[in-house]
């Protein structure tokens, strides 16, 4: 039998709606980082309107969180944010960047849905920055640290002329994005032919950047979302050097086969500890957290040692 690359963690789920002290219906889809010591994660929840929160919990040991009394984010009620916010804010992934938390979030709206960009320095405030993509956007990670002299995000705009593919960016500023280009697509009849998207953003190894991300394949029973995994070159992350063919982790236990949901692990968060393991966080069936542990040398040979092209 072959061994699982990812091992899913004994008492999953770690994070469930009865452990948040204020009304939600779900919680899931969250990015977690280290700071102070702690494990932070910020997570999303569905309110019992259909639109969706922010929330914080915290941990010792990245497992076992307890939840803040009150969300970290709702929807803005001021300026622009108000505008672009107004139907819920999803999805945070979280880069530590020279001295910063920053938080991409997903922005609903009536036009659509946005990427914001907001950062913390302590996890009591939260300040936000920008909105850094157009409508419509998703799954934005920045990498955590300047390439060239450069900040760098890849994200997964939606379009139906091509299928969901994961492109790539450049900033001076964090602020000012260019330079787009595609990098990897779906494949035709693969675990992940219908869309893909970043997932974590990416964790700088010895033989590139590991990028974590999600792939779904369309069934006459649904979406099935799957973790997967790519390499990208440490100098110029345009340049993908391999993509595991095989995904990671699917849909196994009963909260991530059914929920709000159904069939979906979908990860907006991976740590890296200074063992050589890697944290890995994901949504289960869109309604609670779940947490496993791989070694980021496994990954990166997965990757390159059983590969398909990027596109």
């Amino acid at each position: 039998m072959r061994k699982e690359i990812v091992t899913r963690y004994e008492n999953n789920p770690i994070l469930t709606r009865d452990d948040v002290p204020y009304k939600v219906e779900t919680v899931h889809n969250a990015g977690v980082a280290r700071f102070g010591g702690r494990y932070m994660m910020l997570f999303r929840s569905h309110l019992d309107s259909g639109r969706s929160i922010i929330g914080l919990a915290e941990s010792a040991d990245g497992f076992d969180f307890k939840v803040r009394s009150e969300p970290f984010m709702v929807p803005s009620k001021e300026g622009v944010f108000a505008e672009y916010e107004e139907y819920g804010v999803e999805d945070p992934r979280i880069t530590f960047l020279e001295g910063a938390y920053y938080i991409t979030y997903s922005a609903y709206s009536r036009h659509g849905v946005r990427i914001g960009l907001a950062k913390t320095m302590d996890f009591e405030s939260v300040e936000r920055v920008s909105f850094i993509t157009q409508a419509d956007y998703r799954n934005t990670v920045i990498f955590p640290e300047k390439i060239n002299g450069r900040y760098v995000k890849l994200d997964r705009p939606h379009s139906d002329i091509s299928p969901w593919s994961i492109w790539i960016s450049f900033s001076n500023d964090l602020i000012h994005w260019g330079d787009s280009r595609v990098v990897m697509k779906p494949v035709t009849y693969h675990w992940d032919e219908m869309k893909i998207g970043p997932g974590a953003p990416p964790i700088r190894t010895d033989k590139g950047w590991l990028n974590i991300y999600h792939g779904v394949f369309p069934t006459m029973d649904g979406c099935v979302y799957r973790l997967g995994v790519a390499l990208h070159e440490l100098d110029d992350p345009a340049k993908i050097i391999a993509v595991g063919d095989r995904w990671i982790l699917q849909p196994q236990d009963p909260w991530e086969i059914t929920g709000y949901v159904h069939n979906v692990v979908f990860s907006c968060a991976a740590v890296a500890e200074d063992d050589g393991t890697v944290k890995i966080y994901w949504g289960g069936a869109d309604k609670v957290m779940c947490a496993g542990t791989a070694v980021i040398d496994e990954l990166v040979d997965f990757c390159l040692e059983d590969s398909r092209p990027p596109m």
